[in-house]
């Protein structure tokens, strides 16, 4: 009876990520000039997504790099090779199969299995590895506030840079008392998992200017990066299948503050989830191949 109530709760919870899904690209359509969103994809200098492709790619070696470490500290060790095409795995069940084992619960799957390593460690580790990326993003974010010219709705008695600033000083202080206090075991590696977790969000940065440029932007770079950021921040959010719509509405709604083009925008948006996805298509041709090898490689 249990395990029906628990299949019947992931397909409702599969079946309602379709509908925001649905709901959210619908919004972003309705809002958009559809004619110039066309003629801006037809006009793609598609050299330009290839060097896109290489960094979105160098980013994730990062960010794996960063989870290997956090496996180190439980007494965890697998080669990066095989941590990698794990990690492969996993983006592929997180971006397609997100209302049944997403790809953490996979991986944790595995790696209990082979390894006997401690569930709850390895929950610990791959909730820590989320955060940091989480972490880096917001710092990210906050530093590339300062440059940006925006147009904010409100005004503040204080002036915003200041916050701002004030912010920056206080984003990695604080993520350290966040580990020492409930990932304490995980504190050896807060140093070199942070290094891996700006060069992983740095990389995707750079992907982003390459794929503006090969839509033809020639100008406001910082503006695109930043609302790219913001939308990676709702794009974690389990609310919509892939983060798609979601980015998409983050866009939308921010290019009056940021003074970006909604159609480029959206353009942009879309080309950076095609190469997530072709990405993480890699993760499903490795995937019989690892499950059927885990044992003899572990």
């Amino acid at each position: 009876m249990e395990k029906k109530v628990s299949t019947l709760g992931k397909k409702l919870k599969t079946g309602l990520k379709l509908l925001l899904t649905g709901l959210a690209i619908f919004l972003v359509f309705r809002k958009i000039d559809t004619e110039e969103l066309w003629l801006i994809t037809k006009s793609i200098h598609w050299f330009w997504l290839l060097p896109a492709l290489i960094l979105f790619v160098l980013s994730k070696v990062f960010t794996a790099l960063r989870l290997n470490l956090y496996f180190r500290n439980i007494g965890l060790n697998i080669s990066e090779k095989l941590n990698f095409r794990l990690y492969l795995v996993g983006m592929f069940y997180n971006l397609f199969l997100p209302g049944g084992i997403g790809g953490d619960g996979y991986k944790i799957y595995l790696l209990n299995k082979n390894y006997k390593a401690s569930v709850k460690s390895l929950i610990q580790a791959s909730l820590l590895d989320r955060l940091g990326g989480l972490v880096a993003i917001v710092f990210l974010l906050l530093f590339l506030v300062l440059p940006v010219d925006l147009e904010l709705p409100f005004e503040s008695q204080v002036p915003w840079e200041v916050l701002i600033i004030i912010a920056l000083v206080l984003v990695f202080p604080a993520f350290w008392m966040v580990q020492k206090l409930f990932f304490k075991s995980f504190l050896p590696s807060f140093i070199k998992s942070n290094i891996w977790s700006m060069l992983g969000q740095i990389s995707q940065l750079v992907c982003a200017v390459f794929i503006l440029i090969a839509l033809g932007v020639e100008t406001n770079f910082l503006a695109y990066q930043l609302v790219f950021l913001l939308s990676s921040i709702v794009a974690v959010l389990p609310l919509t299948i892939g983060g798609v719509g979601a980015r998409e509405l983050v866009f939308i709604y921010a290019h009056t503050y940021a003074g970006i083009n909604e159609a480029t925008a959206v353009a942009f948006s879309l080309i950076f989830f095609l190469i997530s996805a072709f990405v993480s298509l890699a993760g499903s041709m490795i995937k019989v191949e690892f499950e059927d090898k885990i044992v003899s490689d572990l």
